[in-house]
């Protein structure tokens, strides 16, 4: 059960989410039948080493809900109270992700991240309202409100995918919902700044994308970096968003240009990996890899990621002088713990 009522989820969000949360996909046995508990453990005890206030449960794979829910409790287990464990709201239909973030509360979870099935058609507004509430009414977790475009519903609904007077509604009408990751209309950076005009005294806006994130930081206070692969650049990110807090804009600039052959290579690769409307989980485990974090294989049906996408992120981090792992591409689909 989180440490906080519904009524008291924004305030905990203030004073607790300050930093960044990376993500952590589920890992597997070397045989893909169960969930491998070690190096579960390994990645979330490295993402507290690197400096990350907390992490994302990855839910988009292949994976059934009791594994997932068995995945957070080692999460929460191996976290500690202190460290923030973030449902991920993503699963087929309104009835499952209802039992998914009911189990996640008991599993220990603070937060959903509330996201939308593929087979959601909104025509309007209210359809958006209605599914988004029902999810909030349904727990006492702290919710991440996440306009984002790979939901659809632009511009059909709106070119903002959620537009502010919709946001406007759901926050006057959801008590817990305490975090807007503002991704609307993206790679435009309008959302965020338009989020932390309306809605920055009333709940904490998050800046993902730390291309983004490191020059907004410089003029719009944004104390949150939640939900992303940040585990690509190691410790790095939260450490730059420490400069960032303390005023120290020069040298938070001098590692934006130092990470920018990195970020060049991921976007050079996006068009390959990302398609569909859909983030490759298997490219994100290989990023984390590349910073020692386990790897290993996921079940069918899952993206894939080649030698020339696998060279080019690795080639991007030795080009930002970040010194990823060198081990052999098949170590990564074996894992850093196999079992």
């Amino acid at each position: 059960m989180p440490a906080f009522t519904r009524d008291e989820a924004r305030d905990w969000a203030r004073e607790k989410l300050v930093g960044a949360v990376n993500c952590t996909i589920p890992s597997f046995t070397n045989d893909l039948r169960t969930i491998n508990e070690k190096a579960i453990r390994h990645d979330v005890r490295l993402a507290r080493t690197h400096g990350f206030i907390g992490t994302l449960g990855v839910s988009e794979i292949s994976i059934t809900l009791p594994e997932y829910l068995d995945f957070l409790r080692i999460a929460r287990d191996e976290a500690g109270s202190d460290f923030v464990v973030v449902h991920h709201g993503s699963w087929s239909n309104l009835e499952q992700n209802l039992e998914a973030v009911r189990g996640a509360e008991e599993a220990g979870a603070d937060m959903v991240l509330l996201s939308y099935p593929p087979n959601f058609y909104p025509e309007s507004e209210q359809d958006i309202y209605d599914y988004t509430k029902a999810v909030c009414d349904a727990t006492d977790l702290a919710v991440i409100l996440f306009p984002m475009v790979l939901w659809g519903f632009s511009p059909r609904i709106h070119p903002s995918d959620i537009p502010a007077r919709l946001i406007r509604r759901l926050i006057d009408d959801c008590p817990n919902i305490a975090v807007i990751k503002a991704e609307g209309g993206f790679p435009s950076i309008q959302s965020v700044i338009e989020c932390h005009r309306l809605f920055g005294d009333e709940v904490v806006i998050s800046m993902p994308m730390e291309g983004d994130l490191i020059p907004l930081s410089q003029i719009m206070p944004i104390q949150l970096s939640a939900t992303s692969n940040h585990e690509y650049y190691g410790p790095l990110i939260p450490r730059v968003m420490h400069l960032l807090r303390d005023g120290k804009y020069d040298e938070a600039t001098e590692i934006f240009w130092k990470t920018h052959p990195a970020r060049k290579a991921q976007s050079a690769v996006a068009p390959a990996l990302h398609g569909g409307a859909l983030i490759n989980r298997q490219a994100w485990k290989f990023q984390g890899w590349l910073q020692g974090y386990n790897g290993g294989p996921l079940r069918v049906p899952a993206q894939r990621i080649h030698d020339p996408q696998m060279n080019a992120l690795r080639k991007g981090l030795i080009d930002a002088g970040l010194e990823p792992r060198m081990d052999p591409f098949r170590e990564f689909f074996i894992g850093r713990n196999p079992s």
